[in-house]
């Protein structure tokens, strides 16, 4: 691993140059050569994600993956897919996001107090992770962590997320609770540094086609750690809610 950012910047730019699984980085290219009739003409972005948002977040958002016909195709974090659709929808409803739609960079969109990584910064095949892709992976989320210094509550969007996250602090050094906290929506979990840990179902397709994920359902969690997060720095906690 290269020694630390100086900043946000310096990491994404070693982000978007990364080739480090080579069954990621043939995919990636894969789609954008020969893409959907919906986005034919269209140039993809077809590199690795990084994060983006507030760089004095107090909520940091953890996902999967790039979509491959979203983030892959605009170049852009949940954007340009209709998961994005819900999320920034929900983020703006909580006070996260200065407009409920995100296109693509350049579109005016700006968060504030949030920040949105994701476990893997390629798509990966049928949006299924390799354990090797995930730790080749987990050191640019370990130097986010360490950048993104006021984080007072982790929203999960999906399992993988979650155990990221829990990964992630071990890999650190610091500590989690036991037994693990078991992911779940609208699950929550104390860290011993008063850090919360939110979990939300992940606004796929698969998840909101099926009602499994309800718009108010996600509202609900993002209001939820909105006011967490909110509620510490007031109280001069660090993610600690008050009794």
């Amino acid at each position: 691993m290269a020694s630390a950012p100086r900043d946000l910047g310096d990491l994404a730019r070693r982000i978007v140059t990364c080739r480090r699984c080579p069954r990621l980085v043939k995919h990636r290219e894969a789609v954008a050569a020969v893409p959907p009739p919906r986005y034919h003409g269209q140039h993809y972005w077809a590199r690795p994600l990084p994060g983006f948002g507030d760089p004095k977040a107090r909520v940091l958002l953890v996902g999967l993956a790039p979509a491959a016909h979203g983030g892959n195709r605009t170049g852009r974090m949940f954007t340009g897919d209709r998961s994005g659709d819900w999320l920034f929808r929900a983020l703006h409803e909580a006070g996260l996001a200065n407009q409920p739609t995100s296109t693509h960079p350049g579109d005016g969109l700006q968060l504030t107090g949030a920040y949105i990584t994701a476990t893997l910064r390629c798509a990966p095949p049928a949006n299924k992770p390799r354990p090797v892709e995930i730790e080749r992976c987990q050191p640019y989320l370990l130097e986010e962590l360490a950048l993104l210094t006021e984080v007072r509550v982790v929203v999960a969007l999906g399992k993988i997320g979650w155990d990221a996250y829990l990964r992630a602090r071990r890999a650190t050094g610091q500590a989690v609770p036991r037994p693990l906290p078991r992911f779940g929506h609208a699950a929550r979990a104390s860290m011993p540094d008063g850090v919360v840990l939110l979990g939300s179902f992940h606004p796929s397709q698969q998840n909101t086609f099926t009602g499994k994920l309800t718009r108010p359902m996600l509202k609900a969690v993002f209001v939820l750690a909105s006011r967490l997060a909110t509620r510490s720095g007031r109280d001069g906690s660090r993610g600690r809610p008050p009794r």
